[in-house]
């Protein structure tokens, strides 16, 4: 393919859903060339994912798409059915999805389903089939690929899982690669192998890739070219340089400046009222929550998810565990709060051992202790509105005497977390991630806790709502004297919001002090891993930083 070719085209391109409805993407054009790097940005809602999966007519069936240009491969396909365009899917474009829970089949190991489709378009022997399935694991920086490919795709770690999303995307050397939030649940040293093995093939092969991402750091490292999209229109686009530097839009400048690169120092509280709560402080000077030399094991052959782990949080800070996908610290959190038992060690809460406990007494326990999910879509019961969800915990612990009280409490929750009364009756699906994860907040404040233990509470939203929700945790800890356990992949977001960090790798803690001392002086060799790992831009950007 020569270089002025072009691998995907879409020009004037309209999608929306049922008639009379708004456009979910409205006039959007662009390109990819063979050896191209583009990357899409824009909030939730801004129609990224709608354009590609049009692009590519990955769309459900009511969508209605127009476009005066819809080509792959310099071929039109706007008027292709599945057979003909199965042709291109695989050998020339593949396609990366953003959600490897619901992309994986589960009844599946994951070794069939990457030889299935290697299968799709060759004809391959059991024996040749199985090494290559191996080889494309191995590619998409998967550890030990043998194990890997003799499990279920619940065995596996959710950045686990999207590497064998990227492993099949790949399966068939295609020429394009269209990736939907590749990256997003993968800490910071599996993301840099992902993008600087997505780099060389670009450098050898001339792969194009057109990348979905709302990480400005992961888009501006990377890219050739951003297109930033708002509304279901791309408002701005040009070179990385162009547009950090000298961004035109007032939303581009938004975007820039609350990528959690962008800063160097903690996040101060931005609000000034007090709130009544039934949190109580102490100044004891020991740790609030203190975790015991933690040990716990999975599987017949005692796979150790934390070895020996001891963190101490003190009360009103937050600490951060970072660590790359399967370092344990989800198990750790799970312990935490009573949700997994660990073999060994134990959990004490405010100078008491809580771990051990029979379930009954772990049931008053947990009202000082809650949890914030990664996903907050799937931990909010669909079929129960806000007002239902965040009365829940006060329901469940008797902490109002009647329904009158009961919403009041409510409201008073919602205000807390800056959502207004007429998200009352809205269920999960009508609200954005951003509100979902509001309302998980607020139903978590709701029994009156002490500690919150966060589990990725922030790395599936875009980078401005995310930049909202740390600025929301901030503020609810300096008017409540709440004690954060904060778990993330993201270094960037450590800088912004924790006091101490702890390190973990394969289980065990690596490095554990303030994130002033660590970050400017990181003692083990993988923590300088991590710190060098994190997505900044290149040289001459001065809009943002690298932390």
């Amino acid at each position: 393919m020569s270089a002025n070719e072009t691998l995907l085209r879409v020009e004037d391109l309209s999608v929306r859903y049922g008639p009379g409805a708004d456009n979910a993407v409205d006039g959007v054009s662009l390109a990819v060339r063979p050896g191209e790097f583009v990357s899409i940005v824009g909030e939730s809602g801004s129609g990224k994912s709608t354009t590609i999966h049009a692009a590519l007519h990955l769309l459900p069936a009511g969508a209605r798409v127009r476009a005066t240009a819809l080509e792959l491969d310099g071929k039109d396909t706007a008027k292709w059915n599945d057979r003909r365009l199965s042709r291109l899917r695989g050998p020339f474009v593949g396609f990366v999805p953003q959600d490897p829970g619901t992309s994986l089949n589960p009844v599946k190991r994951v070794g069939t389903q990457v030889l299935e489709a290697i299968r799709l378009h060759r004809r391959i022997p059991s024996g040749p089939g199985r090494e290559l399935a191996l080889a494309k694991l191995e590619l998409a920086g998967l550890p030990d690929p043998e194990r890997v490919y003799e499990r279920y795709p619940h065995e596996l770690s959710g950045g686990m899982k999207q590497r064998v999303l990227i492993a099949i995307a790949l399966a068939n050397d295609p020429a394009l690669l269209v990736a939907d939030e590749p990256t997003s649940a993968l800490d910071v040293t599996v993301q840099k192998v992902i993008l600087d093995h997505l780099a060389r093939l670009r450098a050898t092969l001339g792969l194009g890739v057109l990348l979905v991402t709302h990480d400005l750091g992961v888009a501006a490292e990377r890219s050739d070219r951003l297109l930033v999209m708002r509304r279901g229109r791309i408002v701005e686009q040009g070179t990385v340089e162009q547009i950090l530097a000298h961004p035109r839009e007032e939303y581009t400048r938004q975007l820039v400046e609350t990528a959690p690169s962008r800063h160097s120092t903690r996040l101060e509280p931005s609000r000034t009222r007090e709130i009544v709560t039934t949190t109580t402080k102490t100044n004891s000077g020991a740790p609030l929550l203190s975790l015991r030399g933690l040990t716990k094991t999975f599987g017949p052959g005692g796979f150790r998810a934390a070895d020996d782990v001891s963190i101490d949080v003190a009360t009103g800070s937050t600490h951060a565990v970072v660590g790359e996908s399967g370092a344990g610290k989800s198990t750790v959190a799970r312990i935490a709060v009573g949700f997994a038992t660990p073999d060994s060690g134990s959990v004490w809460f405010d100078g008491q051992q809580i771990s051990g406990r029979s379930r009954r007494q772990w049931r008053q326990v947990r009202r000082g202790i809650q949890f914030v999910y990664q996903n907050p879509y799937s931990s909010l019961d669909p079929r129960f509105d806000v007002e239902q969800i965040i009365a829940e915990p006060l329901v469940t612990f008797a902490l109002t005497e009647n329904r009158a009280q009961r919403r009041q409490r409510v409201i008073e929750l919602l205000d807390s977390v800056a959502l207004e009364r007429a998200h009352l009756g809205r269920k999960p699906a009508e609200l954005s991630g951003g509100q979902r994860q509001r309302v998980a907040i607020a139903r978590a404040l709701a029994a009156g806790p002490r500690v919150l233990v966060l589990d990725e509470a922030v790395s599936a939203l875009d980078v401005s709502v995310q930049s909202q929700i740390l600025q929301l945790l901030v503020d609810l800890q300096h008017e409540q004297g709440l004690t954060y356990l904060f778990i993330t992949h993201d270094l960037g977001v450590v800088r912004l919001v924790a006091d101490e960090v702890t390190v973990m790798r394969a289980g065990r803690v690596v490095e554990s002090g303030t994130v002033a001392s660590v970050f400017a002086a990181p003692v083990h060799d993988y923590t300088r891993q991590l710190l060098a790992a994190v997505p900044g831009v290149r040289t001459g950007t001065p809009e943002l930083v690298r932390v």
